[in-house]
């Protein structure tokens, strides 16, 4: 009984440490990619204090680096992971996250907002809202940050 109790502490520990090492070599593409886009916005742009980093996949990838600039403004800055222009903004000059939500709420009855993010579409800045429908469909909204223009919706996914 003893013999059984050490094999399986034994298998339980051994497949708890390759899980975590499985999880650390998933990851390090993406901690790579925020470690880069905080090197580009701190060099290329004003901000000087990072504080949140996201991942937008859209027509094209950006990396979008959320933080504050010398002033301590909030500024946000979306860089390009191809070829392009980084493009920066006081987070003062566009619409917020929940401006854009009550800008959804507006037009469409959402059943569950799943995430709403930063994004840019055909090199415009947006928020892309995404949503369940009353029907339990999938659906994106997509919001100009700069003016809280829809521009794109896509339904029923």
């Amino acid at each position: 009984m003893k013999k059984w109790i050490i094999i399986g502490s034994i298998l339980i520990l051994f497949l708890a440490g390759s899980s975590v090492v499985i999880y650390l070599n998933a990851t390090k593409p993406v901690k790579a990619a925020e470690q880069k886009a905080i090197e580009t916005a701190i060099e290329e742009t004003s901000l000087i204090h990072a504080e949140e980093f996201q991942l937008y996949h859209g027509d094209n990838t950006y990396y979008v680096v959320t933080g504050t600039d010398e002033a301590n403004e909030s500024i946000i800055v979306w860089i390009p992971e191809q070829k392009g222009d980084i493009i920066t903004r006081s987070a003062d000059e566009g619409i917020s996250r929940q401006e854009a939500i009550d800008i959804l709420y507006s037009e469409k009855t959402p059943q569950k907002i799943i995430d709403v993010r930063l994004g840019v579409i055909e090199n415009r800045p947006v928020w892309e809202i995404y949503y369940r429908s009353e029907q339990n469909l999938i659906n994106y909204y997509y919001v100009h940050f700069d003016t809280g223009e829809r521009l794109r919706i896509i339904e029923n996914l």
